[in-house]
């Protein structure tokens, strides 16, 4: 009797961790989608240029996606539960600081470090799963983060709009940050009580000038597209693109050297003499892009342009929230059957909608309404959701189990960049041509009719594109509908999408 209490005792702390696992991956889920909701109520508390609302939104995925390549290595070094309450810890800090700021570059400021402490939390996730359950369980636990991060990514918007207009305290748009609080306190009591503390990886280095190479070239890639609109495109701001490749491509031979020299890489570069995996680092770029910069600027023409209380906004997407959640139970029955063609299924549906967006604002002009989009929104929904299941281990589909870590790391990190860029490209083609064509809402219209012309070429391009990836998912890698998040080594590591 007392064995048997001792094995639920220890089978109850497995679960507990796994909770404080999913508490970690929610607070960074809600922060990535926030901000869509809540731009521009912190813009009329705050002030600011249009350019600080896009980097309110791409300054974190900016850090996210450059910190990643670092964060599953310092899992190795230092251990990851160790480095998972860290990154919790630093989180929560960084939210503080977030409802804090009393200024555009404070919120900014806080946003960045809010990236960097999520791509120290985030990576040890996978792993940590792994350590906690044995193989015959494994199933079960990835199992449950598909309905969890599918719904916390739907209702991130939603729970910003109602969190800002309830203006619980007085606290507004701050209360999106604040919410943060309790959930990391759980997550970090929970971890410390259940997750296990596995010894550090022997051998393990941090390669700290490759990362800052990475990062810098990321952040000169991003900086001019966000910022070139205000500046009125100076020369000077040309060469920053110039100069973010000259420093992507030095950090490329560095971890060719390192791997020559039989020092660890931060990026594994034979995943890229894969066409499968090559092509479909492309289309993941293309494709978040365009949904983040096409829910950004959708959101900001709600508020700014139809003057819709962010509760309002919100509801008026809903619909493509309720897309995206059926979009995905579909996948999940359907994806053994039809394999790549529900790539191809998706993005059809997608540019249906899109296209139905288009021609609603084109119809409806300044009389438009958040019903009309409803529809349109739910199609476009639908079809996001469709791809989001199988992409990753479609992508993953030809890569070698000793590849697999590095493979989805790089993946997550470059996913990330592409939302930078799509919140960057769209959200200021978005203010141009707002504040260059048609005054007031007609030309908020206009710049949503714009925007969405873009995004419907963008999806266009991804369907071309997942014609280059495998037919099928590789089932022994695919264990979970989401990418993993992760630098480190492939052999404890799965492609987790």
């Amino acid at each position: 009797m007392e064995t048997n209490t001792k094995t639920e005792t220890r089978q109850d702390r497995r679960w507990l961790g796994l909770f404080a696992v999913l508490t970690a991956m929610i607070l960074n889920l809600l922060d990535s989608t926030v901000v869509n909701v809540a731009a521009p109520a912190i813009r009329a508390d705050l002030g600011g240029s249009e350019a600080s609302l896009q980097w309110t939104a791409a300054g974190y995925t900016l850090a996210l996606a450059a910190g990643l390549l670092t964060g599953g290595r310092l899992g190795d070094m230092f251990g990851r539960r160790r480095m998972m309450l860290l990154g919790v810890v630093g989180f929560l800090l960084a939210s503080f600081a977030c409802a804090a700021a009393f200024s555009p570059g404070t919120l900014i400021a806080a946003r960045v470090l809010q990236g960097l402490f999520g791509a120290v939390m985030i990576p040890q996730a996978f792993g940590l799963i792994r350590d906690l359950f044995p193989p015959r369980e494994i199933g079960k636990a990835f199992g449950a983060l598909g309905p969890v991060i599918g719904l916390s990514t739907i209702l991130g918007p939603v729970v910003a709009g109602t969190l800002i207009d309830a203006d619980v305290l007085g606290t507004g748009w701050r209360m999106v940050f604040l919410i943060n609080l309790p959930l990391g306190a759980f997550a970090l009591l929970a971890g410390r009580a259940a997750l296990p503390a596995a010894p550090p990886a022997p051998g393990q280095r941090l390669d700290l000038p490759g990362s800052l190479l990475a990062g810098a070239g990321m952040f000169l890639l991003v900086h001019p597209l966000v910022q070139g609109h205000e500046l009125g495109w100076p020369v000077w701001l040309a060469a920053e693109p110039a100069v973010s490749l000259v420093l992507l491509a030095v950090f490329v031979l560095r971890q060719r050297r390192r791997g020559r020299a039989g020092e660890t890489p931060l990026v594994e570069l034979a995943v890229f003499a894969r066409r499968s995996y090559t092509s479909g680092v492309l289309f993941v770029i293309v494709f978040f892009g365009s949904i983040v910069g096409f829910s950004l600027t959708t959101g900001l023409f709600l508020q700014l342009g139809l003057a819709y209380s962010p509760m309002r906004a919100s509801l008026a997407m809903s619909a493509w929230a309720v897309g995206a959640f059926l979009g995905s139970g579909f996948a999940a029955g359907m994806m053994a059957r039809l394999g790549r063609r529900i790539l191809h299924l998706g993005l059809a549906v997608m540019a249906a909608g899109l296209g139905a967006v288009h021609l609603v604002l084109g119809g409806a002009g300044t009389g438009v309404d958040g019903w009309d989009l409803a529809l349109p929104l739910l199609g476009y929904g639908l079809g996001m959701g469709m791809i989001f299941v199988p992409l990753f281990d479609i992508i993953m589909g030809e890569i070698r189990d000793h590849e697999v870590g590095s493979a989805s790391g790089l993946l997550e990190s470059l996913q990330q960049m592409g939302a930078s860029l799509g919140v960057a490209v769209l959200g200021t083609v978005f203010f141009s041509v707002a504040g260059g064509g048609a005054p007031g809402v007609a030309g908020f219209v206009d710049a949503s009719r714009t925007v969405t012309l873009i995004s419907l070429a963008l999806t266009v391009i991804a369907f071309a594109l997942a014609f280059l990836l495998p037919r099928r998912a590789r089932q022994a890698a695919a264990v979970s509908p989401q990418p993993a998040a992760s630098g480190a080594p492939a052999e404890r590591e799965p492609a987790l999408v």
